[in-house]
């Protein structure tokens, strides 16, 4: 099998052609299970966040990365022009290496924000769930997850509490001067909610409004953190309301848009609003930045305060980096010590059915034998069985794990064994 991921992030495209990718949650498993529908793929993954859309598969040799591609345009509905120009390829110790970072926080927007390791273990339970994960990723998903715990422990990279959330609320934070006294909408009460709602009140909002369209879950977060829930239904009467609305809801329209922003600009009296949209797709129409006295701020204007994060953390990414490196050589090592399993398990079979063949060949000449000397030639033929394939099994060991395909390749012809290649 081949190991290839192909995938887009907020490095390689903006958020409008991300929004675009974007897969809810509630379909990930049937798109993971047509993304094994693909001639050649025998396992898959999907991974889709608000920053990236990643599929990690395991291939048969041979298989052409225009079916990955074929895949993204026929799901999104999309021509492969809209997407090359802003994919990523990766395969086999790339890929690994890749899958280590994006678990580890290496990756992202933010360094060393805690999510994304959930939303690859979100994405590995769909794959469960859709029966596309199987030998081949089970290991290699595993291993991303104890790399990932290895880096959190060995360096500080996450001591600080940051997130996507965090880095919004610290750009409202710069916005303002200071939050004190403003009111502040969150639309969703999903995990971004929460953490922002956090930050919040760390930095001395006044007021927390919450809406979303299960007003239970609005209720929730507001009462543990002091605000107050809105009907979602009632969304539009209440968002004049606050000086800075941060929203992320799953919606794949826009909740607010131009014709709304005029109507709140008119209710506040034409007093600054500002929006923070941190959702994929977008929540907020872009036409409402063009809207004098408010200001509109997505995922992507995030990065420059991110930037600030990742200058803080360089040390610590560093750190990080070279742990991913002993992992990726040291998960190397063992595909490459797999690799001689089977060759070493076919050379100990012919050997074992050579030696039953020639004692079976001389039965008539040992028939005078008594058990005990039969017994003794049996191990005489086990013994030189063994010290003749001493030197064939060290070899295959030590072509295994150098990465040498030559002389495992000719240990094979030379031994007359069947294709033992994972």
């Amino acid at each position: 099998m081949k190991l290839v991921l192909l995938g887009i992030n907020h490095k390689t495209a903006p958020v409008e052609v991300r929004e675009r990718l974007a897969i809810p949650e509630n379909q990930l498993v049937e798109a993971t299970r047509e993304l094994c529908r693909e001639p050649g793929v025998r396992e898959g993954m999907i991974l889709s966040t608000c920053n990236r859309v990643e599929v990690l598969t395991a291939q048969e040799p041979g298989t052409d990365r225009t079916d990955l591609l074929g895949f993204l345009g026929r799901y999104f509905s999309l021509p492969a022009t809209a997407i090359e120009p802003h994919l990523y390829e990766y395969s086999e110790q790339e890929a690994v290496r890749h899958l280590f970072r994006v678990a580890a926080s290496l990756d992202s927007m933010v360094v060393g924000e805690p999510q994304i390791l959930g939303q690859v273990k979100a994405s590995y339970a769909a794959a469960r769930e859709a029966g596309t994960v199987h030998s081949e990723l089970e290991g290699l998903v595993q291993r991303a997850f104890s790399v990932a715990k290895r880096v959190r422990h060995e360096t500080s990279i996450g001591t600080t509490s940051v997130s996507i959330a965090s880095v919004a609320v610290g750009l409202a934070e710069n916005i303002f001067g200071s939050l004190a006294g403003k009111t502040v909408l969150l639309v969703g009460a999903g995990k971004m909610s929460e953490l922002a709602a956090r930050h919040l009140i760390q930095q001395g909002a006044a007021g927390m409004l919450v809406a979303n369209r299960t007003h239970e879950r609005a209720i929730e977060l507001a009462t543990r953190h002091g605000g107050r829930a809105v009907p979602f239904e009632s969304l539009y009467e209440h968002t004049a309301e606050a000086d800075i609305v941060i929203t992320s809801t799953g919606a794949q329209e826009p909740i607010f848009r131009r014709e709304h922003g005029k109507k709140f600009m008119q209710a506040r009296r034409n007093r600054p609003m500002f929006f923070i949209d941190i959702a994929v797709p977008r929540d907020v129409d872009p036409e409402m930045n063009k809207l004098e006295g408010l200001f509109v701020y997505n995922i992507d204007d995030l990065q420059q305060v991110a930037a600030t994060n990742m200058a803080e953390r360089g040390r610590e990414a560093s750190a990080a980096e070279l742990i991913i490196e002993r992992e990726v050589d040291g998960y190397r090592r063992r595909l490459r010590q797999l690799d001689a399993v089977g060759t070493v398990v076919a050379l100990q079979q012919a050997a074992e059915q050579m030696k039953t063949v020639e004692l079976e060949r001389i039965q008539a000449k040992l028939a005078g034998l008594s058990e005990e000397q039969r017994a003794a030639v049996e191990s005489m033929a086990r013994g030189l069985m063994k010290k003749l394939l001493h030197g064939p099994l060290s070899a295959v060991k030590s072509a295994a794990e150098q990465g040498d395909t030559t002389t495992l390749n000719a240990l094979r012809r030379g031994f007359h064994l069947e294709d033992t290649e994972r």
